[in-house]
């Protein structure tokens, strides 16, 4: 097995302009989606809120994955 760690946010843009910004549901499965097709499984993941410039904030998650180590 081989395993990876991503990290997916938002952009910038939103958290600037909203104070925030959270996560798009379907911008995230297609993120999902691409890993899955080359073969990464979701083991698990964390969400968390990532600060910047100590007044934005900005939803985040950070993903662990996992496929059988190519030869």
């Amino acid at each position: 097995m081989e395993y990876k760690v991503v990290l997916y946010t938002e952009g910038l843009l939103g958290s600037i302009l909203l104070g925030q910004s959270k996560v798009d549901q379907k911008k995230f499965s297609k993120f999902l989606n691409i890993h899955a097709e080359e073969g990464w499984e979701v083991v698990t993941m964390e969400r968390e809120i990532r600060r910047t410039l100590l007044i934005f904030a900005r939803e985040a998650f950070m993903v662990i994955l996992k496929r059988k180590k190519k030869k």
